[in-house]
Parts: structure tokens; C-alpha cells; sequence
């Protein structure tokens, strides 16, 4: 973990952030803020100008831009002022999908470097228009996609922006509204610096508040996420890639999924985070979610300081083998620390727009799991100082699962199930399942149940090595009763 607290300092240094030389205003080369002339070849030209003329800051002043697909090039940041909305056409076929990258979006980039998008203005995807219109396309065969889950696959939908293999890339202060797809995809770029954004992505299905996929050196500080699918998103796609030196500080997301997640895709894997200060709100699937499923790997991740409200899981760690293709995953030297956290007898997305589904729950409130496999095993985890407040109430008529050995054996592995803390349904614990894992450690850690819970508060199965130092459990009416159930496991150490 020593490299990690240097990491801050270490991105800061690497960081070189372009400089404009020059200030462009939009109008200037003819763009109408109308709200309904389509400026897009008239954007275009007015980058390709600047980049070719040694760069500078496009300026959109106060109005509203209609455009399609545009592409950033090297040296040009768009500045968006105050009042200044540039706003997603709603016609799909205004929209390139990217030969390199296949996905379609407003803004792209593509092998650039030195590029931004700056300001207090905001870039609207009217998603949620746009994605419909496809939908119409589709159904009269002007347009072919699959059409699974009754939506357009997520790739014949456009995001906000997409930002492939560039370098020094600065996105500040700006608001993202209402993609029809994901959000803004940061993909193998190096160097990204994310400070102060606002984003409201709720206005349609996948919509991700911000997806960063296998990059290296990132900050990611003060924004506020609001979104219908994972809020703060780190993907590997590319078996030969890996997302790494990452920090992310004072955020706050709400998801009608997950709050902070690695994965699901996860080829390469993820490196060298460190994550503090975030606060978690009123999001369907678990505040903190790391799924090595895909043959990638997990390794020296710190995360201090969450608040965790409302939220339906609080801490989900999952090593599966669903796409591994014959790569081994793994998933070590993990620390979670100074957590505060509050899960409702509710559904926590209740009233949001594209709300969690509800069949995917459990019957009774499952807990934080911390769930290896067999020949795959987590190891290294350390929980300190953390506090997670449940309902309790679990009730064996209601739905039931059982701490005898044959009943944790019957546990099924699901090792190519998609990954997500209700897989399982029915857990044995109302506080942590722990299973296929080497050397946890809990230290400083209270579990409080509101009401009595028939489950103890946490099981161990075939783990190897876990330390229990100050572990507190209050739960009513519970005098006597064994809080800790073992099985397989050793070098158990409760003090």
C-alpha cells in the first residue's frame, strides 16, 4: 500500500494539462445557438481550424448548439460558458458509429492528445428522445439491431462522449445530461484529469455515470453522479490492458445499481487505486463493488472514508470465471476502512427513473459477501473501522438458509453468473458471508441488525487465515447466540 499513498503526488507530476493559446468563439465561424439549426459540420471545421492552427480553446457562448457526432482533435479544448448548452441531436442517423471503437456518441476522440472539455455549461444527450427515435427506425426495419431487452443494443445508442487513447485529457466543472447510451468512456487513455463535473444520467437504460476503461493515471475528484446504471465505473476490456494509478476523492453518487465498481468487464484488470471520500446514496445494488470475472486482476485497491445511505448491499468483492478464457483472476491486498453504512428493509431506488428490478432481490436482506472460488481464492482483505446499520428481520418462513455443513456446501459456486450481491438469493449471514478466502482480517468493526435476525452475523467458509479484533454485534434478543460460524476454515483468530 506504500505506492499507493505516494499516488496522488505521482499522477499530479505525470499530469501535463494543455494550455490554450487562443480563444475561438463558436459564433464565429457560423455556428447558431438556436437550439435548432444542426451544427455539426460547422463544429467540426471550426476544430479541425483550430488543431491545424496550434490550438486553442473553442468558446460556446451562452445559447443552445444543436450537433451530431463531432471529434476533438490535439491542442483544442471546447469551453462551454455559463448558459451555454450544447444539445444532442435526436435524429439517430446524425450520429457516427466509430469504425475503431463501435460505439456511437456526440463527442469522440480519437488518438488525440492535449484535449478538454472545460467550463460551467452543459452537454445534454436528449437521450432519452434520441433513443426512442432509434427505437422507431428499428421497428419499421430502417435500422437493424437485435433488440434484446426490448431496447437498442447500448452500442446503436449515443453517449456524451467517448475518448479513445488520448493523452492529457482535462474534463472540468461541466454538466452531462441524459445520454440515450453510457455516459462519457474514458478508453486507454493516459493522464485523465475529472474535476468538479455534475451529471444527471437517468434518462434512459445503461445509463453509467462515468465508465473509465483500462487507463493509466487518473484523478477523479469533487463531482456529483447521479445515474440510472454504476455511478463511478472502471472497465477492462482488453485482456492486455490494465486500468491503473487511480485516485478518486470527494464524490457522491446515487445508481439504480452500483455506487463504486470494478468491472463487470474485467480482462486485464484493475491497479494501484486510491479512493476516499465518498458518499453513497439511495442506489439499488451495492455502495462497493470489485468483480474479477473475467480473468483479470484486482490488486493494491485502498479504499478510506465511505457513507454509504440507502443503499441495498454496502460491500460486494466477487472472483468469478465467466469470459477468463483459460487467464487466471485474482483479487489481493485489498483495505476498506472508515466506513459508515445504512441498509433499508426497502427498496432503496424506490420512485427513480429505470429502477433496479425488483426480482433480482432476495427475500430476506443479504450481506456484504466477500465470495472467491475454489482454485481462485481473495486474498489479503482487510476491513477496519467500519460500521454498517441492517434492518434485521430475516425470517426462516419467509425464506431459509441453513449453517450446517451440508447446508454451506449446498451453496452453488455460480462461477459464470453475472456478477451481483443477490446471485445467490438466500445467504447464511446478515452481516458477511465470507467464503474461498485467504487472510481478512476485521478490525474495529460494528454490525448492528434493527430487529432479530434467525442467521448469526457472519460465516466463514473454507477461508484460511481471519483475524476478528474488536468485532461488535448488536442485534435484539440475541444473548447467547453464536454471531461467527466456521466451517473449513482455519487459523481463525477471534480476540
Amino acid at each position: 500500500m506504500n505506492k499507493i499513498k505516494l499516488l496522488f503526488t505521482a499522477i499530479v507530476m505525470l499530469l501535463v494539462i494543455h494550455v490554450s493559446a487562443k480563444d475561438y468563439y463558436v459564433s464565429d465561424f457560423g455556428a447558431k445557438a438556436d437550439g435548432i439549426t444542426v451544427n455539426t459540420r460547422t463544429i467540426q471545421g471550426a476544430i479541425d481550424y483550430i488543431s491545424e492552427h496550434g490550438g486553442g480553446r473553442l468558446v460556446f457562448g451562452p445559447g443552445n448548439y444543436v450537433t451530431g457526432s463531432i471529434y476533438v482533435k490535439s491542442d483544442v479544448t471546447l469551453h462551454l460558458e455559463y448558459g451555454a448548452t450544447i444539445l444532442g441531436s435526436t435524429n439517430p442517423f446524425d450520429y457516427v458509429k466509430d469504425p475503431k471503437v463501435k460505439w456511437m456518441s456526440m463527442i469522440f476522440a480519437i488518438n488525440q492528445e492535449n484535449i478538454g472539455i472545460t467550463g460551467k455549461g452543459t452537454i445534454n444527450g436528449r437521450g432519452f428522445i434520441t433513443a426512442n427515435n432509434m427505437m422507431n427506425y428499428i421497428h419499421r426495419g430502417v435500422y437493424k439491431d437485435p433488440l434484446k431487452l426490448d431496447r437498442p443494443n447500448e452500442t446503436n445508442r449515443p453517449e456524451n462522449i467517448y475518448f479513445r487513447e488520448c493523452t492529457n485529457v482535462r474534463i472540468t466543472d461541466i454538466t452531462l445530461r441524459d445520454p440515450a447510451s453510457w455516459n462519457q468512456t474514458y478508453d486507454q487513455c493516459k493522464n485523465l484529469y475529472v474535476d468538479g463535473i455534475y451529471v444527471d444520467s437517468k434518462s434512459y437504460w445503461n445509463n453509467d455515470g462515468i465508465d473509465i476503461v483500462d487507463c493509466d493515471g487518473v484523478i477523479l475528484k469533487n463531482s456529483y453522479f447521479d445515474a440510472a446504471d454504476d455511478v463511478l465505473c472502471f472497465k477492462s476490456h482488453d485482456a492486455n490492458s490494465i486500468c491503473q494509478n487511480v485516485v478518486v476523492e470527494n464524490c457522491v453518487g446515487r445508481s439504480s445499481a452500483n455506487g463504486l465498481k470494478f468491472g463487470t468487464v474485467s480482462r486485464g484488470g484493475f491497479r494501484n487505486f486510491k479512493i476516499k471520500n465518498i458518499t453513497i446514496f439511495d442506489t439499488f445494488r451495492s455502495a462497493i463493488t470489485f468483480a474479477a470475472v473475467d480473468g483479470g486482476i484486482i490488486e493494491n485497491i485502498e479504499v478510506d472514508s465511505v457513507r454509504s445511505i440507502n443503499t441495498g448491499n454496502v460491500i460486494f468483492l466477487r472472483i468469478g470465471d465467466r469470459w477468463s478464457k483459460g487467464k487466471k483472476p485474482s483479487m489481493k491486498n485489498i483495505t476498506i476502512s472508515n466506513v459508515y453504512a445504512e441498509v433499508p428493509i426497502g427498496k432503496p431506488d424506490v420512485g427513480y427513473n429505470y429502477e433496479g428490478p425488483i426480482e433480482d432481490n432476495p427475500r430476506n436482506i443479504s450481506p456484504a459477501s466477500i465470495v472467491g472460488l475454489p482454485e481462485y481464492r481473495i486474498q489479503d482483505v482487510k476491513l477496519k473501522n467500519i460500521e454498517i446499520v441492517y434492518p434485521g428481520a430475516g425470517n426462516p418462513l419467509y425464506a431459509y438458509r441453513g449453517t450446517s455443513p451440508a447446508e454451506l456446501d449446498s451453496i452453488p459456486e455460480m462461477r459464470e453468473k453475472y456478477p451481483e450481491f443477490s446471485q445467490w438469493k438466500e445467504l447464511p449471514a446478515w452481516g458477511f458471508y465470507v467464503r474461498h478466502a485467504d487472510g481478512v482480517e476485521f478490525e474495529n468493526v460494528k454490525l448492528v441488525a434493527e430487529k432479530k435476525d434467525y442467521r448469526p452475523s457472519i460465516v466463514i467458509d473454507d477461508v484460511k487465515g481471519a483475524t476478528f479484533d474488536n468485532v461488535e454485534f448488536v442485534e435484539p434478543e440475541s444473548k447467547g447466540k453464536e454471531q461467527i460460524i466456521q466451517n473449513k476454515s482455519t487459523n481463525v483468530v477471534i480476540k
